[in-house]
């Protein structure tokens, strides 16, 4: 796992003891299994956006805490400059970058994800809120539950994420915008 992920994980794993859950609690309300649980705090498996969002709430911190070890600090309004959002690369050929990460009690979160061309399926992930993808440079699959649609370049997509979902670059590098509407609380 990269450096970055270790420092997430790290963070959590502090924040958790500190506010003295057990790991066992934490996995029962995300509703995943402790082995895989133990493996994120452990930074030897990926942590999915959506579970780092789950677990920012369940913990009581804004997401950007665990990213950046810091805490948003703007009430009324944020800018980030091209190339300034908060930056994570999740596992190799899946970066996103945060471009909301330090404005206080936001209830979106728009993202730039870069996607590598990689797989065949994309790992399927799930979360509450609602999500919308705009596609910037394509082509871009993305899979919901049983169906499959690709999306080119001005193309987007509104949809459920609670129901199983991913994204895969299709032939090149692919960069879309996602904004999740998951209330933080």
């Amino acid at each position: 796992m990269n450096e970055q992920i270790q420092k997430i994980s790290a963070r959590i794993k502090e924040l958790r003891e500190i506010l003295d859950y057990t790991a066992e609690e934490i996995a029962e309300k995300l509703g995943i299994d402790l082995a895989l649980y133990n493996d994120y705090e452990a930074a030897k498996e990926d942590i999915p956006i959506g579970v780092l969002y789950s677990v920012a709430g369940l913990l009581g911190v804004d997401p950007t805490e665990l990213l950046t070890g810091e805490a948003p600090r703007m009430a009324d309004y944020t800018i980030v400059r091209e190339g300034n959002g908060v930056s994570v690369e999740r596992c190799e050929g899946y970066k996103f970058s945060s471009l909301a990460f330090n404005y206080i009690g936001r209830e979106m979160a728009p993202m730039i994800v870069t996607l590598e061309p990689g797989p065949d399926e994309p790992e399927l992930i799930t979360h509450g809120g609602q999500e919308f993808n705009y596609v910037l440079d394509g082509p871009l699959m993305v899979v919901i539950g049983e169906r499959s649609f690709v999306l080119n370049t001005g193309d987007s997509i509104y949809f459920n994420p609670t129901k199983p979902h991913g994204q895969r670059a299709i032939d090149k590098t692919v960069k879309f915008l996602t904004v999740i509407n998951e209330k933080l609380d």
